[in-house]
């Protein structure tokens, strides 16, 4: 049949990808997505925009996705004006007592808000959490404890976001969770959003990053890695083809997947609706993380 000269060639290409996308929006409707959002995706503006209307549409078609961030560079600027010294050791932030005072008041005071606010503008139903509230996630010491007030996650129980997901609300988290005494921690927000999918059974982790996925070659955006097994991905780490930054966020897809979570995606946050992009379409455009029998 010809096309109707009427018919615009963009809205001929919005029909096509609605048409492509139907069959993974039938097959992930009632699912859950977590969403660890972080990185430029925050920074820049039409980037955030796309973000938030990703998270959206996910949750106008069935999915429930969760969304859980850190927000490290409003961090800096904060400690900046309060006269604190930003302190790192191997990519992870000195946390003392004054230092996690600013983090708590930016991550669940400042950042957590906006997305709510962000989300909710373009018609998601937004609702913020740290992990204080209902008690949903407890935190550890990290390592030795040498880095101050920085944890890990000792446990995680969603058991107060689980309805607030089946009547279509989108719980924001943000990387801020009490030990067993109510001290408060800085955890990687990747790591909460690791565990947070094991404990809900997700169906998806999905990482916004800073870079296109796994590259066989760091040097080369062209190596990049489309799909791997768990056993390749440790594969990968035990032969130093993925190191440094990268590590924690493949190590954390390894967690995930092992807990039961059925796939995992390092996804670049830099290219708009790359979100959209990795879950709708059949190739995506980051490297997606599977079991050894799924593939």
């Amino acid at each position: 049949m010809p096309v109707d000269p009427q018919i615009s060639a963009d809205d001929s290409l919005r029909v096509e990808v609605l048409s492509e996308a139907l069959p993974y929006i039938q097959r992930f409707a009632g699912r859950r997505v977590v969403i660890k959002y972080g990185g430029a995706a925050m920074v820049k503006q039409e980037l955030r925009e796309a973000v938030f209307r990703d998270v959206a549409l996910l949750a106008s078609v069935g999915v429930h996705p969760v969304v859980v961030h850190g927000g490290g560079p409003e961090i800096n600027q904060w400690l900046t004006r309060l006269s604190i010294q930003p302190v790192f050791h191997n990519g992870l932030r000195v946390t003392d007592p004054e230092t996690m005072d600013v983090v708590e008041m930016v991550l669940v005071g400042r950042v957590n808000k906006q997305i709510v606010n962000g989300l909710n503008q373009v018609g998601g139903r937004a609702v913020g959490f740290s992990g204080a509230d209902g008690d949903l996630v407890r935190a550890r010491p990290y390592g030795d404890g040498s880095l101050g007030l920085v944890g890990d996650v000792a446990r995680v129980d969603p058991s107060v976001i689980i309805p607030l997901l089946d009547q279509g609300y989108i719980p924001v988290i943000s990387s801020v969770a009490p030990n067993q005494t109510g001290q408060s921690y800085n955890i990687n927000a990747d790591t909460v959003a690791g565990e947070l999918a094991a404990a809900l059974d997700a169906e998806k982790l999905v990482l916004l990053t800073d870079t296109p996925g796994i590259l066989r070659n760091r040097e080369d955006p062209d190596s990049l890695i489309r799909q791997l097994s768990l056993s390749e991905a440790r594969q990968l780490i035990a032969d130093g083809v993925v190191a440094g930054g990268m590590t924690p966020k493949t190590e954390c897809c390894i967690r995930a997947l092992a807990q039961g979570v059925t796939a995992a995606h390092i996804v670049d946050g830099r290219v708009p609706h790359a979100l959209l992009l990795e879950v709708f379409t059949k190739d995506g455009i980051g490297t997606m993380v599977v079991g050894s029998g799924q593939l």
